[in-house]
């Protein structure tokens, strides 16, 4: 039997949001993956690193998947649902876990990694990062470009402006202006599909900026209309944006 609205709503409302493990939307959506491969990128660098760091880990599960980890690793994060959920995924790769919010200073000292990562930071710390980076050190990241999923921002909210805080030109900018040398720049659009509401509803809970002020309740009318979108043509289609980024500390 089909599920209701109204089911599907609750479904949607009842799966946990700590963690970036997004193994829940199997069967229900999909989103095609970078063609540059983040993961093993950076588990290649870190497994020829002696000091790592990863900024705004979430739940550590991509930091978790590395196959080799240098002798000293370190993630930090903000949300502190998150803390307990990276602690438990980075022990067995001997990771600490320190609390940093996502806007500030990172509580570590001065050229202290040689490896610094960060998947879909909030807002990558320029300065930070290259106050911590060793000479001679690394600094990869996969950032959300501008725009992501505009389509399903705009159907629930109506036309948004595009922000431009984002782009792989600005963030190539501040990486210079923090002494870094940047070595790699590339971008990727990405088809997201959704198959029922209840993943459209978790999806919105999770990454909160898609829809800033979302609640169910807040967007009901709307969501009736994605229910019958999704009953009528079999899913909701989205473009989610990505770019990776990687800089070099110069060498003294």
């Amino acid at each position: 039997m089909t599920p209701t609205f109204d089911e599907l709503l609750a479904e949607g409302e009842a799966v946990p949001t700590e963690g970036w493990d997004f193994s829940w939307f199997e069967g229900r959506a999909t989103e095609e993956r970078p063609p540059w491969g983040y993961a093993r990128l950076m588990g290649a660098r870190m497994a020829t690193g002696s000091a790592g760091l990863d900024i705004q880990t979430g739940g550590g599960e991509v930091l978790a998947s590395i196959p080799q980890a240098p002798p000293v690793l370190v993630a930090t994060e903000g949300w502190p649902p998150n803390l307990t959920v990276a602690q438990a995924n980075l022990r067995p790769v001997g990771g600490h876990v320190v609390q940093a919010a996502e806007f500030g200073g990172l509580p570590l000292r001065s050229e202290t990694f040689d490896v610094v990562v960060s998947r879909h930071p909030v807002a990558a710390p320029w300065p930070e990062i290259g106050r911590v980076l060793r000479s001679g050190g690394t600094y990869l990241s996969q950032e959300i470009g501008p725009g992501s999923n505009r389509e399903l921002t705009d159907f629930m909210m109506g036309p948004q402006p595009v922000s431009q805080s984002r782009t792989p030109a600005r963030a190539a900018e501040e990486a210079r202006a923090a002494g870094l040398t940047v070595v790699d720049l590339r971008e990727a659009s990405l088809r997201v599909e959704f198959f029922d509401l209840a993943a459209v509803v978790y999806f919105l809970r999770k990454v909160i900026w898609t829809v800033p002020d979302f609640s169910v309740e807040r967007y009901r009318d709307r969501l009736a209309a994605m229910y019958e979108h999704i009953a009528r043509h079999g899913s909701f289609v989205a473009n989610a944006q990505r770019f990776l980024i990687e800089a070099l500390k110069p060498a003294r």
